[in-house]
């Protein structure tokens, strides 16, 4: 391992009596952060940020200082459980791992002969970076549905950037943009995917101008030279038409166009349609605002934009994505540095390569659930999750027997979640693997403990785009956990695998560093490595896409029968498409703004995080709360057409009167009941999963914007 040497690491180690000090890589949320981990008598006593580490020079959030407490967590599984009794009766019996997993296979064989592999449909949410071995596991069993976040999370992204401009542009922080533009994103929050909030702070400090697109004065909005508080929901009106001012303003890359742009005249037909007035009548943001943003963009070199999940989790989502990227390329901010760059991942064999995606039959690909109805996710091996759903609950277009969920908890992260309830509830077997007994497994059949990211040797970030890879280092062992990579290895060979898989998973980590011509074992020693560093390289190898040129008509999206420019949808729940509806309900609700300690659904029974978030809270206008009878710290029911929840008020002025926000991905673990309380506060009950309010594309759910009203829970409000 890396010699360390710092005194301050020596000095504490003397002061405080630590034995150990381990250098590794925290994946408490989407990762990258690196970190030092102290011990003492083989215990982890103290994390901290690596200053030495290239992703977050030291720093560290609240979740990755708090990861000991939850790997050290009382209610922590630690072993193996098979549920007795009916679904949701809360009631285990511990069993031994062979008995587990063997149980697990002999299930997968049946249901594979009698109703066919695709009958079984593996699942992950936020990964453990899991999502190669869990696609690999897949394509050998012959499964084509693995049902993922990926079609309304990061997914979209990475398909659209291949479409439109062959990988997916990073922010260039290193290099300090003049100007960035963060759209529907709180990274010094959320820390999201490629990202962490100290790089972006640092270029901010430096002088980089800001625009930021949000509807909530976020702590990025109150420190923006131009903030664009936007109606929820209309991102594509509000792109198209700062897309325009450049177009007819002539501010676009003259050079770039004509050399590496395809699609360019049918293009400017497109955004005729968007001019700013029209624009400000759609989004609400005023039409000269949407001209300063335009410009300042284009004329700030350079320039790159901060974007996040919130643009996906709508109807407009893969055009959303693409309409951003317009933006980049169009003001020659693609692939240079301060910009927007296509980094190189270092010589390994890569997350598509792991996941055998080639190895899937072709008839078995056909049989992809949602394929034939949202063809880019289908490309990309993502399906919608109401297509699992109505499998089990409607066996069409067959009936799906098996579910194996791995860091997922359906029931709290996707829509509708009463059908995601009943869908559980009916499916004929289903096996969980998670840290703690969460309300989704407590519908399994069988649960498996789950290693935190202390628990385990990998390779750190092996699926980011920014170029890096860092040593994930095995600090401790906490009871009969294992890792998500050594369970599914050892799961592969009872189910037939064997040939495809390893021993043991070093030697996959082995297999997939063999290109640099190293081992884990010499990784290991290593602090990080990184791909090589070269920009603008479209300029003699273009694009990877079909017409070698940055599409802004997509020829692929033509190909498979949809609109090869973007376009603007209404939400599907809105004062304008649903005028009517709007009327009882008067409110548009957005949902998901990030808190501090939590990861979606994770970390609520963890102290230090939890003390930070005790109640699940709602922000309302004070404006709208006085007409509604709603005191600061009320407990307030929030209604959509499909259901009611319960969140503590917290008054707001920071957004539109007419706009309610309200937290996510609630559940109650210290509630005793078997639910521990998933159907309180869960916003997904108020969430709808139609196919036809979903991206037509991608397949994304709309979970991001609809329609509610809200009152005080005690019924003595206004109205």
């Amino acid at each position: 391992m890396t010699d360390l040497t710092h005194a301050n690491v020596k000095r504490e180690m003397e002061v405080y009596g630590y034995d150990r000090v381990v250098r590794s890589h925290c994946r408490m949320c989407h990762g990258g952060c690196g970190v030092l981990v102290y011990t003492r008598k083989g215990r982890v006593e103290k994390i901290a940020g690596d200053p030495d580490c290239p992703i977050n020079h030291g720093t560290l959030c609240s979740k990755g200082l708090a990861s000991a407490q939850l790997a050290y967590h009382p209610d922590r599984l630690t072993h193996p459980v098979r549920r007795i009794g009916p679904k949701g009766s809360g009631r285990w019996e511990r069993i031994s791992w062979d008995q587990a997993l063997d149980t697990i296979a002999e299930r997968m064989l049946r249901y594979k002969t009698d109703c066919g592999a695709e009958s079984i449909v593996m699942g992950y949410g936020t990964g453990r970076e899991n999502e190669a071995v869990i696609y690999r596991f897949a394509n050998y069993l012959g499964t084509p549905n693995v049902l993922t976040a990926g079609h309304f999370c990061y997914g979209p992204r990475i398909a659209t950037s291949i479409l439109t401009c062959g990988t997916n542009p990073i922010v260039d922080y290193e290099n300090h943009p003049r100007c960035i533009m963060v759209w529907g994103n709180n990274l010094v929050i959320s820390n999201p995917d490629c990202y962490k909030g100290e790089p972006f702070s640092v270029s901010l400090n430096r002088g980089a101008k800001l625009i930021a697109v949000d509807p909530r004065l976020t702590r990025i909005a109150s420190r923006a030279d131009i903030w664009l508080p936007l109606r929820p929901g209309t991102d594509a009106a509000l792109a198209y038409g700062m897309l325009h001012v450049i177009v007819t303003e002539k501010l676009y890359d003259h050079a770039f166009v004509e050399n590496h742009v395809h699609g360019w005249e049918p293009f400017c037909r497109r955004v005729q349609a968007y001019p700013p007035e029209k624009v400000e009548e759609i989004t609400w943001v005023p039409a000269e605002k949407i001209r300063q943003a335009a410009r300042l963009f284009a004329a700030t070199k350079p320039a790159a934009i901060q974007w996040g999940v919130a643009i996906e989790q709508q109807v407009n989502c893969a055009d959303n994505d693409r309409l951003l990227m317009f933006l980049m390329g169009l003001t020659g901010n693609i692939d240079v540095p301060g910009g927007q760059v296509l980094f190189r991942t270092p010589r390994i064999r890569n997350v598509g390569q792991f996941g055998a995606h080639r190895d899937l039959p072709e008839s078995q690909r056909r049989k992809r659930l949602g394929g034939d109805r949202f063809r880019l996710a289908g490309n990309f091996a993502i399906i919608n999750p109401k297509c699992v759903w109505d499998a089990i609950l409607e066996e069409e277009p067959y009936p799906v027997k098996m579910l194996f969920f791995i860091s997922s908890n359906p029931l709290l992260t996707r829509a509708n979640a009463r059908e995601v309830y009943r869908a559980l509830e009916r499916v004929d077997f289903m096996a969980v693997s998670d840290f703690f007994i969460t309300p989704t497994a407590e519908m399994a059949d069988i649960v498996l403990p789950a290693a935190t990211w202390l628990e385990m040797d990998y390779i750190g970030d092996f699926w980011k785009r920014h170029g890096y890879l860092l040593p994930r280092r095995k600090v401790i062992e906490v009871g009969e956990c294992r890792s998500d990579h050594e369970m599914l290895n050892d799961l592969a060979h009872r189910v037939g695998q064997g040939k495809h898989w390893w021993d043991n998973f070093e030697q996959a980590l082995d297999w997939i560093l063999e290109p640099m011509g190293i081992t884990w074992q010499e990784f290991e020693q290593m602090d990080y490595v990184r791909g090589e560093v070269e920009y603008q390289k479209y300029k003699t190898r273009g694009f990877s896409t079909p017409t070698g040129k940055f599409e802004l008509y997509s020829t692929m999206l033509e190909k498979w029968g949809c609109d090869p420019l973007p376009t603007y949808r209404e939400p599907p729940e809105s004062p304008v498409s649903t005028p009517e509806l709007f009327k009882d309900y008067p409110y548009i609700l957005i949902t998901g703004a990030r808190q501090p300690g939590f990861f979606h659904t994770e970390n609520r029974q963890v102290p230090w995080l939890r003390e930070l978030h005790p109640d699940p809270e709602v922000q309302i206008h004070p404006e709208t709360a006085r007409r509604e009878g709603i005191r600061e710290g009320d407990w307030v029911t929030i209604e959509s057409p499909r259901g009611r929840v319960r969140q503590r008020a917290w008054l707001f002025a920071g957004m539109d009167p007419r706009i309610v926000s309200a937290q996510h991905a609630w559940w109650f673990p210290e509630k005793r009941d078997p639910g521990h309380g998933w159907a309180e506060s869960n916003i997904n009950l108020l969430t709808d999963n139609a196919y036809e309010s979903c991206d037509p594309a991608m397949g994304a759910t709309s979970v991001r914007t609809l329609l509610c009203r809200i009152a005080p829970e005690d019924g003595k409000g206004a109205s």
